[in-house]
């Protein structure tokens, strides 16, 4: 046939060509049509118009081909699909052979493929399916596209060799263009091939014939459907793991074909290689569900990828297609880890994951439904445990509800409108439950707080009201399916997601509710539920929300660190491990434990934490769990419990650690006390290795264990087994029997013979800490002597043969040293603690040496007596290793012609290394530790009284000392280096030694004045000493052999040793010695010298010396001025130019100091601003007026102090005392008094409360500093910058009572003047000040708080008050009455006013009462004299002044009770009730003084505001406010007040009353609002008709927006000004007008009125239609919104964007003054409708019928981002109401909702904000079309 065609058919015959021509203009749906009138029109048969479009389309795509695909236009993608189309419709014809199908496939179709846009392969895939079904072309396809098709599929993959099971074996098969097809291109034509050959399996109703017609046709496309399916399983599951375009084509094109299949042909069988294999729908979907298993694990994407599969999976073979069930089918809902993985994915933090969970979920359920499921039996009928479970518990029992609100109720309703509600009772089957879990779910996810709050209770209840439905039977195919709902472990299991998804919502409001809906279930009467709430939710999500610090509302204040959630967790945790048999409970611990190393927990949080595991731990009530009994050790194979138990002991320690991160020691305390309730509970410390139990007691905080400590009882208890009597028996108590082995093996070294041991400082710093962990655990675990013994005996024995090493040579003397200063430290810690504890013995008339015997053994602590004795005996041991191995620092040959190694010069970082090779290192570290050994027995010996030796050893160490500033090194480094170590000894000896000075120590000191310094007259006894000292410590300085790091650790020692020095004659003078009259310690040179020194250093001093250097300064100072020596002691004192010097330096200190630290700010301080030097005058102002070096400093500190929170607390507290000491100074400092009093806040800082605590340094400079006592307010201000005021009112509170009492008359007027000097200044300050005197500002602004500051202040200050100033400072104060101020302010006002009106009762009448009468006052000024009226009244100190008062000032207020002015209204009432209760009985004692009718009226009013209830509403929410007041330090700072969050300042009078009257309108206005609802919603009878509200509405909005009002348009005339009609009587006749004369005139003038009148009419429809043209088709709705400012606004924003309308709920608020002020006329100029709330949906679809699109401004999941939404031009939006949003029924009238995008952390617009940035979007979008 094709040989008879010509071989060009186009130019032979005209006729073709014009028809081929005509074809690219054809659409592709008439295509048909068209060939089919050409074959029946012309002469051509059918498959020679087949081969000449072939040919024509041949070239056609030949030059597309040649122009890219992808760039041709859409008429020539309509030429292709349109000659595509003829050809497919020509190969349908019988007239068409098979083969030339298979050349178009081959010549056109493939290329086609290959090439073609995506857009086309649709169309493309659509008529090869028809021409095959129509043909039967199976076998054309086998041999041609389902090769290359597969083949393009598997080499995408990468496979290059098809798989041995596969029936088409591609890879022998040759093709036109092998490979060619792309594998989105291959996929749609295989899925389109397999569903046309099973389409005909979908169609049942079919005629006779053509069933028989088909017969051969569906065998054959069922055995090409099974084969092609067969090959396609065999690679579409691998392709699952591939990159993610196989993994999305294979899912979007493959499976649904192959569900298909598998749907229609559950299991067949095939041939491929001659033989045969089995298709399993069940084996198929197993596969793929593992597939899906690996894919959750890889990543997001892939996870996505597996929910599209099972949803597709779900949705292929739901009940609506047909499935038939066979044996040994599989379903993944009937595989646990399925339903495991929707539970996971519905808690993802991913919110597609979530929603691909939810709609499998939804999914399952409705096909459930769909499939007749029996959902109506409840387990309750037919489990008897259930059902008795649900008649116990009734939901109101288990659930908390609480009381409902306004916004309550309207969420409710909201509620009801989406389900709730609808189901209730007992008879709730497993549907309603599953219902009420979506229902939740999809509220946590899509919709508002309300509604969750509203839902949230009852939903939950249904949990509860009974089980869950039986198993759910298939009616069609009789399986049953499991149902997730059926028992209580399942259905807890779904609780759990929704109490995750709500402890992790973004709304706090939210997590909140959840949290407190959980912990308020009754868990004790109803603990079988506890065990079903699931583990993995106890242990992450419940523990990690309880880390939210929203749940813990009120944590931490007045010292309470517990909170509801904390101990509502407990319970629960309780109630849930109550029953749990040891091993569960230490596995439960353990993995609950196991939490504070994954993640990082809050204050709140870990509070919550440890509270959680101590009740997990404790179990039944006394109940002991850290024994295991016998049969538990037999059962615990492996040593699990044990094992366990040392990692658990671990953990708890690192609990301990990460509560140190906090710094309240209050917090850490009740912390710790949860930990060790834990230990207790869980672990035996004698099962425990000593190691562990080491490292645990030393991450405890020592102040909580030592002597006194809370802690120490508790953990003596836990190591002793928690026995009350302590074992002292070692064979009892493992632990202390390791613990006295402990010496012994710690001092031995496992070394050869004749070898020498290096160590460094790493080294000593590992063995110190080591030791001093096992001393702090021994004296916690010893009882007395006998215990201690082997320790001493150890002791003992090491230390008589230290000397000789080599008879012991296993004994390492360093390690015995280490473990003599560490026992010496812990004893001196002990005896200090004991000291605080129990007082001094100066205190307690006991002396030191009977202090051993005092001490309670009872309590834990030992006897000193035996460890005293024992350091006594190896003393001179001690002496004489020291003495022999400190030759090292004199001895010259040692040192000479050693070189530094090169790895010792190269050593960067660490502490200062020390540079020295590592064996001089030891020999150096060695001698440093037997001096500091030797030097600190003596010193502990010498406290106890013991002073059999002292002398000889202080004789020896002094020896010591003056041979080290004697030495004179060499000019190497070495040499340098070990001298500089020879002063690190130094320093701890004269450390021990300034605290032993006796006669007989003295003598020693002259003695070796003598010997060594050449000094014959000792009148000052260290002055040798020190130059020498000096001069020699200077001079290795000056050497330059020392690195810059290590010249700063000599530095450093310098001045420790020279503080040690220079505080001896203090330390004398404290023990009660002193020297003999004969002679001083320094003389004034030497200490001026030293001054200098210290000076000169300051400037440069590193962070190390910091503390000393200023501690050598305070104690020059002090002994320069001091007078406790003989008259040759008398000092000189320090200059004025020596102090500026000190200043100076100090000051540039200053700058580079850390501020955070307190020791160093506190030093300095008292270093600088000295008392005895503060006294001087002339050190505060000069001579000529000019600031002294004091005020220089002081000046600069608190400028500073600004901006260091702590050097201004340090500074107000030694400020404050100082001036309190010298109050003849205050005059000096009234500028720096104002900026103590106006500055901080209530932050509280607990890093200062932290070192305070912990740093001894910072301790004790502290209590160098003055203070003014005031004990209550020193501990609730001294950690809040809010200290500094504080100490200032303290201050002066004092000095005004100093001032009031008798004594020194000098310093009492000096007191009372600074005070009337600091008020004036501050009244002053408050009238003229830009700032105080401002009288607009914002609540909490900057302003506000120097209000309030400087008022409590002068509060304070109203003691100084004298009859010289009374006039002054009243007349100042009603200046600052009559400004405006907030009540946080007047309050201040009024209290001072009070007392000014008390002290002065003369002033009453002369001032107030022409207030009174001035009626212009406006009301908050007069409510304040009313309050101040009342007040005094009440508060008079005599009855007969209070009487008068009552008859000056009663009367003017008594009309104020009609003011107009509401809050002046019922301030007043509540005031005169208050007085008249107090004064009538007094009144009625007098029968003269009120006339019968007064008396009567006064009793009349006082019955009525007695009565009514409004007036005992008012009174009841302020009850007390007059009760009293308080003006002194403690009232006005007093943070126990109500609402003291801000500044300290209580709730005023004013506020509460108007916050009532704000509430009763409040209840007022809702209650008109809805009484208006009522009416509005009524039906109208209008004449015979009934005409509904609705409807008139309906109508009115369609006039409105159709056309502009009668009003709206009237502003658009022009104005006509008529003639005047003169007002004269017109005379008619009764035949008419025309006999009247003047007829004509009138008629002429009246046509000439209406031409003008008719003129201006057009004019403004003119006007009117340019205007109405101009706007934009944007209608807002915000009848949600109530508030006044925002209504306004919005009709504001739409006059300016010229929207078409405003829709709100009460057109009567434009007339509103605050509307029509912030609107501007607006209202005026747009069109505002009514739109009442309850018809906001008829209007909305109303406007969405005229073809509005109706939107909405809320954020939801599904909000579109304003940015990314394009407006249409016919829009309207609706805007929620301020707090709730817009309600859910109007959501789901909505079309579309969007949202503004918001980067920063408030999470909010305001509503008017928000709508204008709406309607700006729409406009600029709009615009820019436009244009």
């Amino acid at each position: 046939m094709a040989s008879a065609v010509p071989d060009d058919p186009i130019h032979a015959s005209p006729w073709l060509s014009s028809m081929a021509k005509s074809l690219a203009l054809v659409p592709p749906a008439a295509v048909p049509a068209f060939i089919d009138c050409v074959l029946n029109s012309a002469a051509f048969p059918p498959s020679e118009l087949f081969f000449s479009l072939l040919r024509a389309f041949t070239l056609l795509t030949e030059d597309i081909r040649k122009d890219d695909y992808s760039k041709i236009e859409m008429s020539q993608s309509c030429s292709l699909i349109s000659y595509t189309g003829a050809l497919f419709h020509l190969i349908k014809n019988p007239d068409v052979s098979n083969e030339a199908f298979e050349m178009f496939i081959r010549r056109a179709f493939v290329p086609l493929l290959s090439s073609a846009a995506v857009e086309l392969l649709d169309q493309l895939a659509d008529f090869l399916c028809d021409a095959v079904a129509a043909r039967q072309s199976w076998d054309l396809m086998t041999s041609t596209l389902v090769p290359l098709c597969l083949r393009s599929v598997c080499l995408s993959l990468e496979i290059t060799h098809p798989n041995e099971l596969s029936i088409y074996q591609w890879g022998s098969i040759e093709f036109i263009e092998p490979g060619s097809l792309s594998l989105t291109v291959a996929s749609r034509i295989l899925s389109s091939l397999i569903g046309v050959a099973l389409r005909g399996r979908g169609h049942s109703e079919r005629t006779t014939s053509q069933k028989m017609e088909l017969v051969g046709g569906i065998k054959s496309s069922d055995a090409f459907a099974q084969n092609l399916t067969w090959d396609l399983s065999l690679t579409v599951v691998d392709m699952l793991l591939q990159s993610s375009e196989c993994r999305s084509e294979a899912i979007r094109l493959l499976f649904p074909v192959i569900f298909r299949t598998a749907q229609l042909l559950p299991s067949f069988e095939v041939l491929a290689n001659g033989k045969t294999h089995s298709f399993s729908r069940a084996h198929f979907f197993r596969n793929v569900w593992q597939r899906c298993i690996a894919m959750f694990l890889l990543g997001k994407q892939e996870r996505a990828d597996a929910y599209n599969l099972i949803s597709l999976y779900l949705s292929l073979l739901s009940v609506e297609g047909h499935v038939d069930n066979v044996d040994g089918d599989y379903n993944i809902r009937e595989d646990d880890k399925f339903w495991e993985e929707i539970r996971k994915g519905l808690v993802d933090k991913d919110t597609s994951v979530r929603k691909h969970s939810l709609y499998i979920l939804k999914k399952l359920l409705r096909d459930s439904c769909n499939r007749g499921l029996d959902c109506t039996q409840s387990s309750a009928d037919s489990d008897p445990i259930a059902k008795s479970l649900v008649m116990a518990m009734p939901p109101e029992d288990i659930v908390s509800r609480s009381g409902v609100s306004r916004r309550g109720k309207w969420a409710d309703k909201e509620a009801k409108s989406m389900g709730v509600g609808e189901v209730c009772g007992l008879n709730v089957n497993g549907l309603d439950k599953w219902n009420a879990f979506l229902l939740l779910y999809e509220m946590l996810e899509e919709y508002g707080t309300h509604l969750v709050e509203a839902a949230w209770t009852h939903q939950i209840s249904l949990f509860f009201q009974s089980g869950s439905c039986e198993n759910i039977t298939d009616i069609g195919t009789k399986r049953v399916y499991q149902n997730q709902m059926q028992t209580l472990d399942e259905m807890f299991n779904w609780l759990a997601i929704l109490w995750e998804r709500g402890l992790f919502h973004e709304n706090p409001q939210v997590r909140c509710l959840i949290m407190d809906s959980f912990l308020g279930m009754d868990w004790k009467s109803h603990r079988h539920y506890a065990k079903y709430v699931p583990k993995g939710f106890v242990l992450g999500p419940f523990i990690l929300g309880l880390n939210d610090t929203v749940h813990h509302k009120g944590f931490g204040l007045g010292g309470h660190y517990t909170s509801k959630a904390i101990q509502g967790a407990k319970n629960f945790i309780h109630q849930y491990s109550v029953d749990f048999v040891r091993s569960e409970r230490v596995a439960f611990v353990y993995s609950l434990a196991s939490l504070a190393r994954q993640e990082s927990f809050g204050r709140p949080g870990l509070m919550a934490f440890a509270s959680c595991l101590s009740s997990a731990a404790l179990g039944t009530e006394g109940q002991q769990l850290s024994e295991v009994s016998e049969m538990e050790k037999e059962l615990d194979h492996g040593g699990l419990i044990n094992c366990r138990s040392s990692e658990l002991l671990d953990i708890l320690g690192v609990i301990v650690e990460r509560s140190k991160q906090h710094f309240n020691p209050n917090y850490r305390l009740q912390v710790c006390e949860r930990v060790m309730e834990a230990a207790s509970a869980m672990l035996c410390a004698q099962d425990l290795p000593l190691e562990m139990v080491l490292h645990f007691i030393s991450t405890l905080p020592r102040e909580f264990t030592d002597f006194g400590g809370t802690l120490r009882r508790k953990v003596q208890q836990w190591l002793h087994h928690g026995n009350s009597g302590y074992s002292s028996n070692f064979s009892d108590c493992g632990i202390l029997r390791d613990l006295v082995d402990f010496p012994a093996i710690f001092i031995k070294h496992e070394v050869e013979l004749d070898v020498y041991i290096s160590f460094d400082d790493e080294d000593l710093d590992a063995w110190f800490a080591e030791v001093q962990r096992w001393v702090r655990l021994l004296f916690l675990m010893v009882t007395g002597d006998q215990n201690l013994e082997p320790v001493c005996q150890v002791i003992r024995d090491v230390g008589s043969v230290i000397c000789e090493n080599k008879a012991f040579p296993d004994l390492f003397p360093p390690k015995f040293l280490v473990l003599v200063i560490c026992l010496v430290e812990e004893l001196q810690i002990l005896l200090k603690k004991w000291k605080c504890y129990c007082g001094s013995s100066s205190k307690i008339g006991i002396s030191a040496p009977d202090i051993p015997s005092l001490l309670p053994t009872a309590e834990g602590i030992f006897s000193f007596r035996r460890l005293t004795n024992t350091f006594l005996l190896i003393l001179e041991d001690l002496m004489s290793f020291s003495n022999s191995v400190c030759s090292i620092f004199w001895s010259d040959p040692v040192v000479k012609n050693i070189d530094l190694p090169s790895s010792t010069k190269g050593k960067l970082g660490g502490p200062s290394p020390r540079r020295l090779p590592l064996h001089i290192t030891s020999s150096v570290l060695q001698a440093i530790l037997s001096v500091k050994a030797v030097a600190s027995v003596l010193s502990w010996t010498m406290q106890l009284g013991k002073d059999l030796c002292i002398n000889s050893s202080f004789t020896s160490l002094w020896g010591f000392c003056c041979k080290v500033i004697l030495f004179r090194t060499n000019a190497s480094e070495i040499g340098s280096e070990i001298h500089l170590a020879a002063y690190e000894s130094l320093g701890s000896v004269l450390k021990a030694l300034s605290t032993l000075f006796s006669p007989s120590a003295l003598d020693s000191v002259m003695v070796f004045n003598r010997s060594l310094f050449r000094v014959e007259q000792n009148e000052f006894l260290l002055d040798p000493f020190l130059h020498n000292f000096l001069q020699s410590i200077n001079d290795l300085l000056d050497k330059g052999s020392l690195t810059r790091s290590r010249r700063s650790i000599l530095m450093k020692w310098k001045w420790l040793c020279l503080d040690s020095l220079l505080s001896i004659p203090y330390n004398e003078s404290e023990s009660g010695f002193h020297p003999c009259t004969a002679y001083s310690f320094f003389s004034d040179s030497t200490l001026r010298m030293t001054f200098d020194d210290i000076v000169e250093s300051l400037v440069n001093a590193g962070e190390t010396s910091v503390l000393p250097l200023l501690r050598c300064a305070r104690s020059i100072i002090g002994l320069l001025h001091g007078r406790m020596y003989s008259p040759a002691a008398v000092r000189n004192g320090i200059d004025a130019k020596m102090m500026m010097d000190l200043v100076e330096s100090s000051w540039i200190l200053h700058l580079s100091c850390n501020k955070r630290r307190i020791a160093p700010i506190a030093a300095l301080l008292s270093s600088v601003l000295h008392p005895l030097v503060f006294s001087d005058l002339s050190m505060h102002e000069m001579s000529g007026g000019d600031p002294g070096p004091l005020k220089w400093f002081i000046e600069k500190i608190l400028d500073e102090g600004t901006k260091s929170p702590r050097t201004m607390r340090l500074a107000a507290l030694h400020l404050t005392g100082l001036w309190f000491s010298y109050p003849k100074t205050v005059k000096y400092y009234i500028k720096e008094l104002t900026l103590l009093s106006l500055y901080g806040s209530v932050a509280f800082d607990e890093d200062f409360a932290a070192e305070l605590s912990e740093n001894q340094e910072a301790v004790f400079e502290v209590s160098m500093l003055a203070k003014v006592p005031h004990a209550e307010l020193a501990e609730v201000f001294i950690n809040t910058e809010m200290y500094a005021r504080a100490a200032v009112a303290v201050l002066f509170d004092k000095l005004a009572n100093l001032g009031q009492n008798f004594g020194n008359k000098k310093d009492n007027d000096d007191a009372f003047h600074a005070g009337k000097m600091f008020l004036l200044d501050l009244l002053d300050s408050a009238v003229t000040d830009k700032d105080l005197a401002k009288e607009l500002y914002k609540k909490y602004s900057a302003i506000h708080r120097r209000k309030v500051r400087a008022w409590q202040m002068i509060c304070v200050l109203s003691g100084f008050i004298d009859q010289d100033i009374v006039n002054e400072v009243s007349s100042k104060m009603h200046v600052c009455l009559y400004r405006n101020n907030l009540p946080s302010v007047r309050q201040y006002l009024e209290t001072f006013a009070i007392q000014i009106y008390l002290k002065f009762p003369s002033l009453v009448e002369e001032q107030l009462l022409p207030i009174f009468h001035d009626y212009d006052v406006r009301p908050q000024v007069l409510s304040s004299y009313v309050f101040i009226a009342a007040n005094i009244i009440l508060h008079a100190s005599e009855v007969s002044v209070q009487l008068k008062h009552l008859n000056a000032l009663l009367p003017p207020v008594i009309p104020l009770l009609t003011s107009h002015h509401h809050s002046l209204r019922g301030f007043s009432q509540f005031l005169v009730y208050k007085v008249l209760s107090k004064l009538v009985p007094i009144l009625e004692s007098d029968h003269h003084q009120v006339v019968a009718i007064e008396k009567k009226c006064l009793d009349e009013l006082k019955l009525y505001l007695a009565g009514n209830v409004d007036c005992v509403r008012l009174r009841a929410s302020m009850g007390g406010i007059l009760d009293s007041f308080d003006p002194s330090p403690i009232g006005v700072f007093n943070p126990r007040n109500e609402g003291s969050q801000f500044e300290c300042v209580p709730i005023t009078l004013m506020e509460q009353v108007i916050t009532f009257l704000n509430d009763v309108r409040d209840d007022l206005r809702h209650s008109m609002a809805k009484d208006a609802t009522t009416i509005k919603n009524e039906s109208l009878v209008v004449g015979d008709n009934n005409v509904t509200m609705e409807e008139v509405r309906d109508c009115n909005l369609q006039v409105s927006f159709s056309h502009l009002s009668v009003d709206s348009q009237k502003h658009f005339q022009k104005k006509i000004t008529l003639p005047e009609v003169h007002n004269q009587p017109l005379e008619f006749e009764a035949s008419g007008f025309s006999g009247h004369q003047d007829f004509p005139r009138i008629l002429a003038e009246i046509e000439k009125e209406d031409q003008l009148f008719c003129s201006a009419l057009q004019s403004r429809n003119r006007e009117v239609r340019r205007l109405r043209g101009s706007q934009q088709t944007f209608i807002l709705v915000a009848s949600l919104i109530d508030r006044i400012p925002n209504l306004a606004g919005l009709a504001r924003t739409c006059e300016v964007f010229k929207a078409a309308g405003l829709a709100i709920a009460d057109v009567s608020i434009v007339q509103d003054k605050q509307f029509q002020l912030i609107s501007v006329t607006a209202d005026k100029w747009v069109p505002i409708v009514e739109v009442p709330v309850g018809s906001m949906k008829a209007f909305l679809n109303k406007k969405k019928h005229e073809g509005f699109s109706i939107l909405g401004l809320e954020q939801t999941t599904n909000s579109t981002p304003i940015d990314q939404f394009s407006f249409p031009k016919k829009t309207v939006l609706v805007l929620g109401h301020e707090k709730e949003g817009i309600p859910v029924d109007v959501i789901h009238c909505l079309d579309a909702c969007l949202e503004i995008p918001q980067l920063g952390v408030v999470r909010s617009l305001n509503v008017h904000v928000s709508g204008a940035i709406a309607l700006w979007e729409y406009t600029r979008q709009h615009r820019s079309k436009r244009s």
